[in-house]
């Protein structure tokens, strides 16, 4: 897209998809002595993915591993849109976004590493994490400050909501 901010591209966005290794989670995975698979997830990015669903919009995971511990945390927050075990996620990307009748420009992806490439050069708001692979930096549309696993989800899902002017109704919910 040619000159766009991304303060409009912001205002377009209504599906946020997200890688989650490194992304939702620090990019660690941990393994107890049963060899049970472990995540740790910041629970602002959880808070963050459900002012997105009040606010009427769609989230959705894209992970090349696939993990029972997704599946957890997607069903926790009401997350519908699950694909995991795609290595080539732009496929997996097009299948959802043609699935909800939405243009590219009308989707943002968050990641972190090489099997996000594609897809951020695909869609209209391209985030790489903070502490994202450097030529996922680099083709970016933006970067966030927090790294992944850390709340850099909520940073993302603050930003578009503030774009659209959606922020401050859902914050009044919780101020009495």
């Amino acid at each position: 897209m040619t000159n766009i901010t991304i303060e409009q591209r912001c205002r377009q966005i209504e599906l946020i998809l997200s890688d989650v290794d490194g992304v939702l989670t620090d990019g660690g995975i941990y393994f107890d002595n049963q060899g049970i698979e472990l995540k740790r997830f910041h629970i602002r990015d959880g808070m963050g993915i459900r002012l997105w669903q009040r606010a009427g919009y769609q989230f959705g995971l894209l992970t090349a591993r696939s993990s029972h511990i997704v599946k957890v945390r997607a069903a926790e927050l009401n997350i519908d849109l699950v694909r995991q075990g795609f290595e080539h996620k732009l496929r997996a990307a097009k299948e959802v976004i043609n699935q909800l009748g939405l243009k590219p420009e009308q989707v943002c992806h968050l990641g972190d590493d090489l099997t996000d490439l594609p897809v951020i050069q695909y869609v209209g708001l391209g985030v790489a994490v903070q502490d994202a692979a450097e030529d996922v930096r680099a083709v970016a549309d933006c970067i966030t400050n927090l790294p992944g696993g850390r709340g850099a989800v909520r940073e993302v899902i603050e930003m578009v909501l503030k774009a659209k002017g959606r922020w401050d109704d859902l914050v009044r919910n919780y101020i009495h």
